[in-house]
C-alpha cells in the first residue's frame, strides 16, 4: 500500500504539472524571477557596482547574496523554474501530439440523425434527385478544403480546421525553442567587451578584454585566436547647420579600418560600422562606442617617464564632453591620480564651468585635478575612469588652493611640490567594441518565427464539423381543384426528384460565423444542382 501510495501521489503530480494552468503559472513565475536581475547589479555584467552594493549594505547585501540576488539568471532557484517550465510544457505538447495526430488519421464522424439539434442546422428542398445532391454537395465540401466521410449512404460528413491544433501545437514547441536557446546562449555563449585606441592591436584572449561575460560551459582559456589592429577610427558630425539647430554636432557615421588576423596569419582589412559586424574566430565584433583616448605622460621630477599612454575618457553628453581618469602607480613615494575631463571643444560657463562646444576637436584641452596617496585602498575592482581618493590628498598650488590644471595639445604643466609634470602628447580616438557570441541566436529566431506563425494560425483558423443529410421532399398538400386538376404541386414535372437538403454543423469554440458559412455552404450546394424547388 505505501507503494501504492506512492505511485498515486507521482502520478497526481505529473498530471498537475504537465497542466496547461501549472505551464501559463511557471512561465509567470519565470518572469517575476527575472525582475530582480534588472532591480539589483548583475556579476556578470558589472562585478564593481555589485562590490560597491554589498560595501554599502553590509546588512541586506550578504543575504541578497546568499539567495543568489547578484547572479540571478545563473542561480539555482532560477534554473529550477527554467527546467520545470520545460518539463511541463513538453508534458502538455507530446500527449496532444499524439492525440492530434490519431485525429488527422480519423475520418470524420458520421452524420447524427437530426441535425437539427446541432448548434447551426438549415435546410432547402432543390428540384434534383438525392444522389445528385449527395455529388453536389461532395463538391461544394471538397471545394472547401473539408475532409470527407461519405460511406453513409444519405449523409455526407465534413471537417476542416485541423490545422488550428496544428498551429496551437507548434506555438507551444517554439516556445520550448526558444526557452531552450536562450539557455543554450547563456551556458555556452560569451560575451567580452573592450576599448581600443587609434593604432592599437588586440588579441582575443581572455585577460585582453576589459570586461568579459563567459558562460558557465565556456572554456576561456581556449578561445579563437585572432587578432585586430585599429587603423583609423572615422567619426563625422553634422555642421552644417545653424549652431542653434537641434542638428548641430549630431553624429553622422561611425566606422572602423581595421586589419585583422586569424589563427592561420592570415590578414584581410575590413571595415566596422554600427549594426554592421564582422565575424572572427566564430565571435561577431560590433562597433557600439567611441571617444578620445588622449595620450598622456606623466614624468617624474628628474624627467623620467613614468606613465605613458593613450588613456580612454567616457562621453557624458552629445558634445563628447568625456569623464576619465589618470592612475599613475609609477610615482615615489606615493602614487599620483588625476581625474576630471577631457574636452573637445573648450568653452567656459559662469554655472556649469568648463565645457564643450562640439563633438569635434576644435579646441581640446583637459582639465584636471591631482591627488597623490594610495590608489587602491582596497582589493576591490575599480572603474578606469573614476579615482578612489579615500587614501588621497588633493595637490593645492601656490596658494593653498585645490590644483585646477588645463593642459592642450603638445603643453607640458608642471606639477607642484616637485611632483613632477604632465604633457598632453597627442588626442587619437578609441573604439568600444563589443565580441559576442551567442549558439542559441538563430534557433530562437527560427523559433520566434514559428511561433508567430503558429499563433496566427490558431487565432484564424475554425475548427467546424459540418454534416449534409438528403432525403426525399415530403408530398405537399393537394391544392385546390384548377389546371392540375387536384394534383399535387409539381408532381407533372418531376415529383419524385425532389429533395430535401439538411445541412447541420458545430464548432470546436466560439464560433458567430457557423451560421453564415452553413448558408453559404448550402447555396453552393443549390447553385451546383440547380434551381431550388
Amino acid at each position: 500500500m505505501p507503494k501504492l501510495g506512492l505511485v498515486g501521489g507521482l502520478r497526481w503530480f505529473w498530471r498537475q504539472l504537465t497542466s496547461m494552468r501549472t505551464a501559463l503559472f511557471l512561465l509567470l513565475l519565470l518572469a517575476i524571477g527575472a525582475v530582480p536581475g534588472s532591480i539589483w547589479p548583475q556579476r556578470g555584467i558589472d562585478a564593481v557596482r555589485v562590490s560597491d552594493y554589498l560595501a554599502q549594505h553590509q546588512t541586506i547585501g550578504p543575504w541578497l547574496d546568499r539567495f543568489g540576488f547578484f547572479d540571478v539568471y545563473s542561480s539555482p532557484w532560477f534554473s529550477a523554474i527554467y527546467l520545470l517550465l520545460v518539463v511541463s510544457l513538453l508534458g502538455c505538447i507530446l500527449p496532444r501530439t499524439k492525440v492530434h495526430w490519431q485525429a488527422m488519421r480519423t475520418p470524420p464522424p458520421k452524420a447524427p440523425k437530426r441535425l437539427e439539434r446541432l448548434p447551426a442546422h438549415t435546410e432547402r428542398v432543390v428540384d434534383a434527385a438525392p444522389e445528385d445532391v449527395l455529388i453536389a454537395a461532395r463538391e461544394a465540401l471538397r471545394s472547401k478544403r473539408f475532409r470527407l466521410r461519405d460511406d453513409q449512404g444519405d449523409a455526407v460528413s465534413g471537417e476542416i480546421g485541423a490545422l488550428r491544433e496544428t498551429g496551437n501545437l507548434l506555438f507551444h514547441v517554439s516556445l520550448v525553442v526558444v526557452i531552450v536557446a536562450v539557455a543554450a546562449g547563456h551556458v555556452l555563449g560569451w560575451r567580452g567587451d573592450v576599448i581600443v585606441p587609434e593604432g592599437s592591436t588586440f588579441a582575443s584572449t581572455a585577460s585582453r578584454y576589459d570586461t568579459i561575460d563567459p558562460g558557465p560551459w565556456v572554456d576561456v582559456e581556449h578561445f579563437s585566436p585572432w587578432s585586430l589592429d585599429l587603423n583609423k577610427l572615422n567619426v563625422s558630425f553634422e555642421d552644417q547647420v545653424p549652431t542653434d539647430s537641434p542638428q548641430y554636432g549630431q553624429p553622422r557615421s561611425f566606422t572602423a579600418d581595421v586589419t585583422t588576423g586569424d589563427e592561420d596569419g592570415k590578414t584581410k582589412k575590413q571595415h566596422i560600422a554600427v549594426n554592421h559586424p564582422i565575424r572572427m574566430g566564430g565571435a561577431s565584433v560590433y562597433l557600439l562606442g567611441n571617444g578620445y583616448a588622449p595620450v598622456i605622460t606623466v614624468r617624474d621630477k628628474a624627467g623620467k617617464v613614468i606613465y605613458r599612454q593613450a588613456t580612454p575618457f567616457l562621453p557624458q553628453d552629445n558634445t563628447y564632453k568625456s569623464v576619465g581618469a589618470v592612475k599613475v602607480t609609477g610615482a615615489s613615494p606615493k602614487q599620483l591620480g588625476f581625474a576630471g575631463f577631457f574636452i573637445p571643444s573648450l568653452d567656459f560657463d559662469d554655472k556649469m564651468g568648463p565645457i564643450s562646444t562640439f563633438p569635434g576637436l576644435r579646441q581640446p584641452a583637459l582639465v584636471l585635478t591631482a591627488f597623490e596617496g594610495d590608489l587602491f585602498p582596497t582589493a576591490r575592482p575599480q572603474s578606469v575612469y573614476t579615482l578612489d581618493t579615500a587614501k588621497m590628498t588633493q595637490l593645492k598650488d601656490a596658494k593653498g588652493q585645490p590644483l585646477r590644471l588645463l593642459v592642450t595639445p603638445g603643453q607640458t604643466v608642471t606639477l607642484p611640490g616637485g611632483q613632477g609634470s604632465i604633457t598632453l602628447e597627442s588626442i587619437p580616438r578609441w573604439a568600444g567594441l563589443s565580441v559576442r557570441t551567442d549558439p542559441g541566436k538563430m534557433p530562437a529566431l527560427a523559433g520566434a518565427v514559428a511561433g508567430l506563425i503558429g499563433l496566427v494560425m490558431s487565432l484564424t483558423l475554425r475548427r467546424r464539423r459540418v454534416f449534409v443529410r438528403v432525403t426525399p421532399a415530403p408530398e405537399e398538400e393537394s391544392r385546390p381543384e384548377g389546371p392540375g386538376h387536384g394534383q399535387p404541386s409539381g408532381a407533372a414535372d418531376g415529383a419524385g426528384r425532389r429533395t430535401l437538403v439538411s445541412v447541420g454543423g458545430l464548432a470546436k469554440g466560439e464560433d458567430p460565423r457557423l451560421a453564415a458559412a452553413l448558408e453559404e455552404l448550402l447555396e453552393s450546394i443549390v447553385t451546383r444542382t440547380g434551381k431550388p424547388a
